[in-house]
């Protein structure tokens, strides 16, 4: 009997089929939105909080503090400048810091920044050499994973880098580079870089005869005392050097862009508002069509209650719907949204898995559904036959 029910259900869905479209439409895009920026804000996170891993503080040249996280944790935008590797060893001598990473870059190839490093910043992430080994003397490099499958490096290969982060016109030709080692995908930011020793960086730009002061980018910090965080902004008070601390500033971040999210998220929700409106009118409209029809099924056997439940089983089944259309929405919307910021900043957001947030908001779609169709339902349940197949 449960089955013929569907049926009916069925039927009744696919005779009014503009109605039927607009409701699951409706439902589908709230449903799809809501989805989307679940998708999106978690994989964010999980972007950030993998990146920002034991790093309590950065050491860089003064500037945006934001500006120095991104730069140098995140390698998403412009460094605030360089700073003096002596003045720099003195914040990284200090009792108070546990471990020190040096960071420099100036050059790229194909866009993908070239970092001058220790092998403790390969450490630090808990990367594994797919092949080769890490860097030993100048001009030996270490590929991230991203940028050996879309640059085409393998182990032996030599290329040229091109100054400046994104330019790739003003090409160092008088200096080779060497692949010595390539790292297994660790889905942090080590996928999108080459990394080489810090001698190196300086060595690109560096003439013959010349002598250079020694410079570094950054210096990415883990604390050992939490006094550090008070004690060592006051040490460099009087120098060109600040220290941003990353948890505060992602924090800002994510507080500015979940602003926007939840403005979203309102829409969304209003959408979803006009989807319950629209599953009451379609399922009340075929309550008041079909009231012969049910009145006959009631004289033939059918109870009131069977009736009322194939008006739950409409909503329901156009509920069911708008969410698996909204999930598809949703996915096609990460997938879009993963190219531009693949395109953009070179992460990768395209995991569909489905959050347990989602299961949360279909049962919430589902049971608005239901509601909307309940509520003019309960006119089944008080339909008056004589009447109402004596006014047919």
């Amino acid at each position: 009997m449960k089955l013929s029910w569907i049926k009916i259900a069925w039927r009744n869905l696919a005779s009014k089929p503009l109605s039927t479209a607009l409701s699951m439409a409706l439902l589908a895009f709230g449903v799809g939105m809501v989805s989307l920026m679940m998708l999106a804000e978690h994989q964010l996170r999980d972007a950030f909080d993998r990146n920002i891993k034991d790093i309590d503080m950065v050491l860089g040249a003064k500037g945006s503090p934001l500006q120095l996280i991104l730069a140098n944790v995140y390698h998403v935008d412009a460094p605030t400048g360089n700073i003096r590797l002596a003045d720099a060893e003195k914040v990284m001598r200090h009792p108070y810091v546990a471990e020190a990473i040096p960071l420099a870059y100036g050059d790229n190839f194909q866009r993908y920044r070239i970092v001058g490093t220790e092998p403790s910043y390969v450490e630090h992430y808990g990367a594994e050499l797919a092949e080769g080994r890490l860097w030993e003397t100048p001009f030996e490099v270490v590929v991230g994973a991203r940028v050996a499958r879309e640059a085409g490096l393998k182990l032996g290969d030599t290329f040229f880098s091109s100054h400046g982060l994104l330019d790739e016109t003003d090409v160092h030709t008088d200096k080779t580079f060497t692949v010595v080692g390539v790292l297994e995908e660790s889905r942090s930011v080590l996928d999108q870089l080459l990394l080489c020793n810090v001698q190196t960086v300086w060595g690109v730009h560096e003439h013959e005869g010349e002598e250079v002061d020694p410079e570094v980018t950054a210096v990415l910090l883990k604390k050992r005392n939490p006094l550090a965080v008070l004690t060592l902004p006051n040490l460099i008070s009087d120098t060109n050097m600040q220290i941003a601390l990353p948890a505060i500033e992602v924090n800002r971040l994510t507080q500015n862009f979940g602003l926007g999210l939840g403005t979203l998220r309102t829409i969304a929700l209003l959408i979803m508002a006009l989807s319950f409106a629209s599953i009451f009118i379609s399922v009340y409209d075929s309550l008041l069509a079909r009231r012969y029809e049910l009145a006959l099924m009631r004289t033939m056997g059918s109870s009131a209650r069977g009736l009322y439940g194939s008006l739950l089983l409409e909503g329901g089944l156009l509920s069911l719907g708008g969410v698996v259309l909204g999930a598809v929405v949703s996915r096609v919307g990460i997938a879009l949204l993963a190219t531009l910021v693949e395109d953009k900043f070179r992460y990768d957001l395209n995991a569909l898995a489905i959050l347990p947030s989602e299961w949360l908001l279909a049962a919430a779609a589902i049971a608005v559904g239901l509601l909307a169709a309940a509520i003019p339902g309960l006119r089944a349940l008080r339909l008056d036959i004589s009447r109402t197949l004596s006014d047919a």
